[in-house]
C-alpha cells in the first residue's frame, strides 16, 4: 500500500466503513442489493446510507484496492457491476473494526426528543400526538428488527449483526 493510500485510508468516512462492512459478508452484491442489505440492518444502529453514498463509497474503496467489481454479461439487458471485498479491503476493515480509539461516544440525534425538550413552546396536545405517533412507528420498528433478526437467525455468517440487532 503506497503512503498515499495509507493516508487515504485513515481518512475513511464512517460511511466508507459501513459499505466495506457489508461487502466483507459472502459473495458478491449489486450497490442495489448493498442498499437493501443496509436498509435492514445497520439502519436499526446507525443509518442506511443513500444509494448515492453507497456508490461513490463502492468508487472510493475500488480506487484504494478494498474492493473491485465484475460488470455482468452482455447476455443480460441492464448490465450490474457486482462488487466484493479485497483481501487488503478485509485487512483494512479488520484493522479499523479492532481500533478502540476511533470509537467514541455514541451520538443520538433525535428530533421529537428536541421538541420535547422546548415542550414550554409548543401546544401539549400538538406534542402529545407526536410522542404517539412516535411510539407507533418505533412499535413498527421493532418489529422490522424482530423479523430481521428471525432471518439473520438461519445464516451463521450473521451471529454478530444479530448482536447488533438485539442492541
Amino acid at each position: 500500500m503506497t503512503s498515499s493510500q495509507t493516508s487515504k485510508k485513515q481518512e475513511l468516512p464512517p460511511t466508507a466503513w459501513a459499505v466495506l462492512g457489508l461487502l466483507s459478508f459472502p459473495g458478491e452484491r449489486t450497490g442495489y442489493e448493498l442498499k437493501k442489505w443496509a436498509d435492514s440492518s445497520l439502519r436499526f444502529f446507525y443509518w442506511s446510507p443513500a444509494i448515492s453514498q453507497i456508490y461513490a463509497e463502492l468508487r472510493r474503496l475500488e480506487e484504494l484496492g478494498y474492493a473491485a467489481s465484475v460488470r455482468s454479461g452482455p447476455e443480460e439487458a441492464r448490465a450490474k457491476r457486482r462488487y466484493g471485498i479485497t483481501p487488503a479491503g478485509r485487512e483494512a476493515l479488520a484493522g479499523w473494526a479492532s481500533d478502540v480509539t476511533e470509537v467514541g461516544p455514541p451520538v443520538l440525534k433525535h428530533g421529537l426528543l428536541l421538541r420535547v425538550w422546548l415542550g414550554h413552546l409548543a401546544e401539549p396536545e400538538r406534542l402529545r400526538g407526536m410522542v404517539t405517533e412516535h411510539l407507533e412507528r418505533t412499535t413498527e420498528e421493532l418489529d422490522a428488527v424482530r423479523e430481521a433478526m428471525a432471518h439473520a437467525a438461519t445464516e451463521p455468517d450473521w451471529a454478530f449483526p444479530v448482536l447488533a440487532l438485539r442492541w
